[in-house]
């Protein structure tokens, strides 16, 4: 009896355990602008996505960003094109948006996702530069 109630438990863990998609992001950081900053600005190929329109990133924008704008239709085709494997980092005005893509970014398996906290409004106020 005792062996039954074994297998049976460990049936059970190992159908839990198979079922994870070892794919998917465990989860998506909340990052401050000074985290984004120490991780991308030195770096030779971010994956930096400032997901505002096309009239919020020319108004000023990061550097080295790369304006995907989550509200349009392609947005999932446009994102498709990055690593899924690498960091991706993505910014908006004030962080709704950026959270929206985050979660779009996650459901399509991407392993790292970082959020910045507050937005570009939140990395201004820091002191932190942008670009034109």
């Amino acid at each position: 009896m005792k062996k039954v109630f074994y297998i049976i438990g460990l049936s059970i863990v190992l159908f839990f355990s198979a079922c994870k998609d070892k794919g998917q992001a465990q989860a998506i950081h909340l990052i401050s602008p000074q985290e984004v900053y120490d991780a991308v600005y030195n770096s030779d190929a971010p994956q930096l996505v400032d997901v505002r329109t096309q009239e919020e990133f020319e108004e000023g924008h990061l550097k080295n960003s790369q304006n995907i704008c989550v509200t349009d239709d392609d947005f999932k085709t446009k994102v498709a094109k990055l690593d899924k494997k690498k960091p991706v980092y993505v910014y908006c005005r004030s962080g709704k948006r950026s959270a929206d893509a985050a979660l779009v970014l996650k459901e399509m398996g991407f392993s790292e996702i970082y959020d910045m906290d507050g937005g570009i409004i939140n990395w201004e106020e820091k002191g932190l530069e942008t670009k034109n």
